[in-house]
């Protein structure tokens, strides 16, 4: 009875760190939404960026794991190439150091109950006084003071145990070469369980405070969690493009390699540690002695590997082949719950990019329709029929997928910002998916007057070109400008090109009137005007678009 209540001891006091810490990183993420976002946007080609990135992010969100399967997912849809993703997981590794360097400095140099109750206290104030509007900040503070009442709880379970129950461990503690990988496999055991290498670290590091595992032993441990952080990153991979699974393969090759290189020069690893770090390590300084160790690993991991970008790239591109079967006709946009539950403002970039790959899709079948328009005596209109239509069908499949992605975004505790500008995006898709379908209903009517002989009069087809090329003009103001906040000189644009469009679309109709009144078919006069007026519709929904995206919260 007294293991199972040390246990359950343990495992509660473990629950609460967790929660602490996701309620935090839930506040911080929703507290900084937009400035995550334009950290995002600072990644370039440049290596020391993409590290300044990927170390910034996770700082702030507190989870490498998160940040890795957060690459992973941009890398598939585009919106990161290998090489910038390659630093962004570099970076990641040394900003996963600061949660031990919180524990250490925080955890076990002052008193952490008395710390955790006033920022559980103010915070619940903030976050349900909603009126003052710092309820997100009153959340990051919440989390903040339960992680360390977790913590606190964890320091006082462990003691519990008496030295007896601990035996094992000390006698696998001075085995050499053999402690290591012991020490080092517990380490990737207890990653894989609780999914985090922060969190695991915390776990080592109090441990070690209390005595239950030496220096070594500890310093193994943390070497083995940074081999099974890597679990997230390749779970994400799964179902995804080659591209992001090469992505995946950085993050393990990157971790396993600077592992087994630190076991390897074990011994003097830790003396560089003793002497940058002052104290003793079998003393009291011990939490900082295996703060810095993570840190200079993974830092030093870094150093050694930025000169080596380029072939690391080109590594894991020819270890992870093109698949051909990737290139079809249906579209996946893979995503687990969990992933956007642990990052769900930083998801948003991501669907935008699927809404900017929608408007090209947009754009495409236009222009598509427009070339057959002039070809239609050529007999391609057919072919281009069947096209549009396959490509209506991926369509359809775009706006089911990306509506569940943002609808799962919304799940997840977003800041109002973001829940506004979620909103906006599910009409744009809305549009968008319509657009295609009016394309498709062009070619349709095309074909009709093909097969049935109608011929359009060469004055109407003069007449509708400029019609087009406005129309043309809209998509691409439409798709250059998605993901951007418009001014209001923008929107007085988007107006004019609407009401020029609004313009043309009645010049044509009068037209078509003229050419029934001298006798012409009215079968193939009516086709005419349903053929504006398609054309016409899709003007509407950019203009609809363009109000979305004048409703964005800047």
């Amino acid at each position: 009875m007294v293991y199972i209540d040390v246990l359950l001891r343990v495992l509660g006091s473990l629950g609460l760190f967790l929660f602490g810490m996701k309620i935090m990183s839930e506040g911080i993420q929703k507290t900084a939404g937009d400035r995550l976002q334009r950290i995002l946007n600072f990644m370039t080609g440049n290596r020391f960026a993409a590290v300044l990135t990927g170390f910034a992010i996770t700082a702030i969100i507190q989870s490498s794991s998160a940040t890795t399967v957060m690459v992973v997912s941009f890398v598939n849809a585009g919106l990161l190439s290998l090489f910038q993703a390659i630093g962004v997981i570099m970076g990641a590794n040394i900003g996963t150091t600061v949660t031990a360097w919180i524990v250490s400095l925080i955890g076990f140099k002052m008193n952490v109950s008395a710390l955790a109750l006033p920022a559980i206290g103010i915070g619940f104030v903030l976050y349900m006084a909603i009126k003052w509007g710092f309820k997100d900040q009153g959340e990051a503070i919440l989390g903040f003071g339960i992680l360390f009442l977790g913590l606190d709880f964890l320091t006082k379970s462990l003691p519990k145990i008496d030295h007896e129950s601990i035996a094992f461990i000390a006698s696998v503690s001075n085995l050499g070469f053999v402690s290591e990988m012991i020490g080092a496999a517990v380490g990737l055991g207890v990653t894989l369980i609780v999914h985090s290498s922060s969190a695991s670290t915390a776990i080592f590091i109090t441990m070690a405070f209390n005595g239950m595992i030496n220096f070594p032993m500890a310093a193994a441990m943390i070497l083995g969690a940074n081999i099974g952080t890597t679990i997230d990153a390749l779970l994400a991979s799964i179902g995804t493009k080659a591209v992001a699974k090469r992505a995946a393969l950085v993050h393990v090759l990157f971790n396993v390699i600077g592992s087994i290189v630190a076991l390897a020069v074990f011994e003097p690893f830790l003396k560089l540690v003793d002497w940058v770090t002052p104290g003793d390590p079998a003393g009291a300084a011990i939490t900082t002695h295996l703060a810095m160790l993570h840190t200079l690993f993974n830092s030093i991991n870094t150093i050694l590997f930025l000169p080596f970008m380029k072939p690391f790239e080109k590594l894991v591109t020819m270890l992870v082949k093109e698949d051909p079967s990737e290139v079809q006709a249906v579209y996946r946009l893979p995503y687990t719950a969990a992933s956007i539950q642990e990052t769900p403002e930083l998801q948003i970039p991501r669907a935008e990019k699927e809404i900017q790959d929608l408007a090209c899709l947009v754009q495409g079948m236009f222009e598509q329709f427009q070339e057959a328009l002039k070809a239609k005596h050529s007999g391609k209109v057919d072919e281009v029929v069947e096209q549009l239509k396959e490509k209506e069908d991926y369509a359809d499949q775009m706006r089911e997928q990306i509506s569940r992605f943002l609808i799962e975004c919304t799940r997840a505790q977003l800041s109002p910002r973001s829940e506004q500008r979620v909103t906006q995006l599910l009409r744009i898709v809305a549009d968008l998916e319509d657009m295609t379908d009016d394309c498709f209903s062009l070619s349709l009517t095309l074909q009709r007057s093909h097969h049935k002989k109608m011929e359009f009069d060469r004055k109407e087809l003069d007449a509708l070109e400029p019609y087009i090329l406005l129309v043309r003009d809209f998509l691409s103001f439409v798709k250059e400008h998605l993901g951007k906040n418009l001014s209001e000189e923008d929107l007085e644009h988007a107006k004019a090109l609407e009401d020029k469009i609004d313009q043309f679309r009645s010049k044509l109709k009068k037209l078509a009137r003229k050419n029934i009144e001298s006798g012409a078919d009215v079968r193939t006069e009516l086709l005419f005007i349903d053929l504006v007026r398609r054309i016409e519709k899709l003007g509407d929904y950019s203009y609809s678009i363009t109000e979305s995206l004048s409703h964005m919260p800047s």
